[in-house]
């Protein structure tokens, strides 16, 4: 072969390579082209799809702040409410009790209106006692209405009782109520006022 050839051929085959280069080249730069633009893509959908649950979650703040709002201020105006029927029932705590002693002041009204009527001496202290023991009736009744009752004289309990004297009685054993002087109350377990007594020695 002639070396004329051999140079056409070398150079064809440079070319080609050349050619090749270019090619590659070309796709590389077109491929990393492509990559950028899908990375961009795809930057932009993730930028997106960010925003959106962001909005999502300040959304949902925004709800609970409302919520926790509306919620703070229905507990204050409960709050409120409460203390005001609170006071209120302090104000008000002894109105039926009040109510319920009504009746014993008007048995005692009427004594008073037969006691001043035309009637014998006799007559007027049957009338008195008569009114006195509608009164009585009328208050352990309303007594009974708000649990208050007398405390018990089976045994002296000193915390129930108060001695005021000792009595001789062969009777009754040492240290035994023998008289009920003055009646003692309790309010539910709570005494009011103990009762006076007398004692045997």
């Amino acid at each position: 072969m002639s070396e004329e050839k051999k140079n056409e051929e070398i150079i064809q085959d440079e070319e080609v390579e050349s050619t090749v280069e270019e090619t590659t080249v070309e796709e590389t730069i077109e491929e990393e082209i492509s990559t950028e633009e899908k990375f961009a893509s795809l930057d932009e959908e993730y930028k997106i799809m960010m925003e959106s649950k962001v909005k999502d979650a300040q959304d949902k703040a925004q709800e609970a702040e409302d919520k926790f709002i509306r919620t703070h201020a229905d507990f204050e105006n409960i709050k409120k409410r409460l203390e005001r029927e609170k006071y209120q029932a302090i104000d008000f705590a002894s109105e039926k009790f009040a109510k319920d002693l009504l009746a014993p002041i008007d048995a005692l009204q009427m004594a008073l209106i037969s006691a001043n009527g035309d009637f014998e001496a006799t007559q007027v202290v049957d009338k008195l006692k008569e009114g006195i023991e509608l009164t009585v009736k009328a208050f352990n009744s309303a007594f009974e209405k708000h649990n208050i009752t007398e405390v018990e004289y089976e045994e002296f309990d000193p915390e129930l009782h108060n001695a005021v004297m000792k009595v001789d009685d062969e009777k009754i054993e040492s240290g035994q109520i023998v008289t009920i002087m003055q009646k003692g109350y309790k309010f539910k377990d709570r005494l009011l006022r103990e009762a006076m007594v007398s004692v045997a020695n």
